[in-house]
């Protein structure tokens, strides 16, 4: 009889042991992508600053590919902002998706401790 029990707790601890370094995988995976993202937010956001003062008549280019286009400031302005608030949106759904993750590990963790305790118990 112990056989079998053996054998599913080793099972449940290997599927364990799967979860938790593919969530920790993906939880690395997404502290990257959130330095990242900091780091375009960052930039965008000093780049407005340096911007801001400049007149309206300033001449701005935005780089496309290999060539630069004439752009006004409000337009550069605006797609600066617009990189900030979409940097800032993409962190929000990174940080939710690495709690979750985290959460989902715990509750497996949480599922064989009630497995042991219930093992010993009987």
């Amino acid at each position: 009889m112990a056989a079998p029990i053996d054998l599913e707790l080793k099972k449940a601890f290997a599927e364990l042991q799967a979860k938790v370094i593919d969530t920790q995988q993906k939880v690395k995976l997404a502290d990257l992508q959130i330095d990242q993202l900091n780091r375009v937010k960052k930039h965008a956001s000093l780049t407005h600053v340096e911007l801001t003062p400049l007149p309206e008549s300033t001449r701005m280019y935005e780089g496309v590919g290999r060539m630069f286009i004439l752009q006004s400031k409000d337009e550069i302005s605006k797609q600066l902002m617009d990189k900030q608030k979409t940097a800032d949106d993409k962190i929000k759904e990174l940080e939710q998706k690495k709690t979750y993750l985290e959460r989902s590990v715990k509750e497996a963790e949480d599922n064989i401790r009630e497995m042991l305790m219930s093992r010993r118990a009987q």
